[in-house]
């Protein structure tokens, strides 16, 4: 009796098996089928989606034929970035310059030390002016052009230097 009796649950639990196997095969084609005629179209027409594959695809480089018109393999020109504007030296000082100013990092003097400030105090205020902005290397370290902040304007610049050398007599 008991091998009968496992042959019919058996065939029941495969029988079970396969339509639940036969509903989730009917459900993922439907699922297909629903997306194809909905989300893929749109996400295909879409002109931003078109525009990032164009230029993801886009060539790489252009070459330049001599005796052609090669104007338009001319780099792009950004639009001119809006001039800075002048801040405070101690605003600039804050933002910018504190970080090797303050702990004295890369052989800055760090900020009210009148005896590292005075060797340099002594070279003049143009000199320094020119030190904070184009960057100096020196034997007592290293200062980049603008303390490493190009976007900051030259007077930005002059305003900290004057800061630091008045908060360091």
């Amino acid at each position: 009796m008991s091998a009968e009796h496992d042959k019919k649950f058996f065939d029941t639990f495969m029988l079970v098996l396969g339509i639940l196997i036969g509903i989730a095969i009917l459900l993922y084609v439907l699922a297909r089928i629903v997306a194809a005629n909905t989300q893929e179209k749109h996400v295909i027409s879409d002109p931003t989606n078109q525009a990032v594959v164009a230029e993801r695809i886009a060539p790489v480089a252009k070459v330049a034929i001599a005796g052609q018109d090669n104007s338009a393999l001319a780099p792009v020109q950004s639009a001119a970035a809006a001039p800075a504007a002048d801040m405070g030296g101690e605003e600039v000082f804050n933002m910018a310059c504190v970080a090797c100013h303050g702990a004295g990092v890369a052989g800055a003097p760090k900020m009210g030390d009148k005896a590292a400030w005075a060797p340099r105090i002594a070279k003049g205020i143009d000199t320094l002016h020119k030190h904070g902005i184009e960057g100096y290397q020196g034997s007592a370290g290293f200062m980049p052009p603008k303390g490493g902040r190009a976007d900051l304007s030259d007077k930005s610049i002059i305003n900290a230097v004057d800061y630091m050398v008045a908060g360091s007599k």
